[in-house]
């Protein structure tokens, strides 16, 4: 009898599946834990936009849309754009809809990416950048970012191009998960410079960029047109990480090619969600703002409290993360310090080795959770330490 196990496609078999949501499944078992593990909004999604989708429903929009998504929706994205960060985009052939971010990253690698292509990657990051490497038989490089304040510095990204001559595709994100970090003017204009004398596709996921702590977020893709693959959504400025709206734009040539992609992997994205996000978009440009300035107080607390008790930060300018550094002292690894503080004091945290390159020695805090549980969290933590 065939074992279908040895059929399986080996880059499969080494694709892993992120440490966050399995170590967070882990400590959810653990009784009254203040979890600061998941970077999912606390707040609702609005309500003028929650009644789009329930109006869309009762009006039996719930068919098929076009692969790139619906005109309109299109067309509000696209607006947007425009309005919040002076990017232009033709909506009818240059942005497609998307099942959140996760789609659209993968629907861009495997356009792009084949076995062996180098892909770099400034680290920490997200988890899922890597698998979606390794699930395209992609190589990934990382740039360790953690001696340069978690930032990538034009100098480093020359010095790894000089390595990696062939390299193919960047891959950035910002504000960063999980370091909260982002770029100024300045910084975006300077990576430009750097980029533009390469054949690098750049690959950036902006997704958190109405979370910005530090003035208006500017794009990677106002510099680089030409060589950028946006993403953006309405899962983190909107809570709507549910309701699975991303959006990918860029070149016309490429998106086309994208949109194949896009359309053998889930045919379109859900049409009541799709109106619900035109409400976002068109009507919803400033409902980000009371989420942020919260998030901001919480990041206030949050950094200054870890500081106090010895973890050294490099302060947040989006998203809602916490990357801090575990005192020396301790002498675990990540992995151990979440687990020993899960246990002793039951309060929760991703470790930094979740992340990559520069992640040991750290934690990642999500501050997406009521100021009660961070006060919590803290007095919690206060206790851990003084036990030490």
């Amino acid at each position: 009898m065939v074992n279908l196990k040895n059929e399986i496609k080996a880059n499969v078999l080494k694709t892993r599946l992120s440490d966050i949501y399995g170590f967070s499944e882990q400590l959810a078992q653990i009784k009254d834990l203040v979890s600061l593990t998941i970077g999912e909004p606390d707040f609702p999604t609005p309500e003028h936009v929650k009644k789009a989708g329930m109006a869309a429903i009762a009006a039996d929009e719930s068919h098929y849309t076009a692969t790139w998504g619906r005109i309109a929706t299109r067309m509000a994205a696209s607006r947007y754009l425009k309005n919040r960060y002076d990017l232009d985009y033709d909506p009818k052939t240059q942005l497609v809809i998307t099942n959140g971010v996760t789609e659209a990253m993968y629907a861009t690698l495997a356009t792009f990416v084949g076995k062996g292509d180098e892909v770099l990657l400034p680290t920490p990051a997200f988890p899922v950048y890597d698998s979606l490497v390794e699930l395209n038989e992609g190589k990934l490089v990382e740039i360790n970012t953690q001696p340069d304040g978690f930032l990538l510095t034009p100098e480093r990204l020359q010095a790894t191009l000089a390595a990696h001559p062939r390299a193919k595709v960047l891959i950035v994100n910002f504000p960063s998960n999980p370091t909260g970090r982002s770029y100024s003017t300045d910084q975006i204009q300077a990576l430009a410079d750097v980029i533009k004398r390469t054949d690098l596709v750049v690959v950036s996921d902006e997704i958190y960029s109405e979370l910005t702590y530090t003035g208006r977020h500017v794009s990677l893709a106002r510099y680089l047109p030409e060589q950028t693959i946006l993403f953006n959504g309405l899962s983190k400025s909107h809570a709507m990480t549910g309701w699975r709206i991303g959006v990918a734009a860029g070149p016309a040539a490429v998106m086309t090619e994208i949109a194949k992609v896009r359309e053998l992997m889930s045919t379109s994205v859900m049409t009541a969600a799709q109106v619900a996000a035109e409400e976002a978009f068109g009507n919803g440009m400033d409902d980000a703002a009371s989420m942020r300035a919260e998030y901001e107080r919480r990041r206030d607390y949050v950094y200054n409290e870890f500081t106090r008790l010895g973890f050294a930060c490099e302060k947040p300018q989006g998203a809602f993360y916490l990357f801090a550094k575990i005192p020396e002292r301790f002498h675990l690894s990540s992995a151990a310090f979440c687990q020993d503080v899960a246990k002793t004091v039951k309060v929760g945290m991703i470790p930094g080795s979740s992340f990559g390159a520069g992640g040991e020695g750290y934690v990642r805090v999500s501050y997406a959770t009521s100021m009660s549980n961070l006060e919590e969290a803290v007095r919690r933590l206060q206790v851990y330490c003084d036990q030490h």
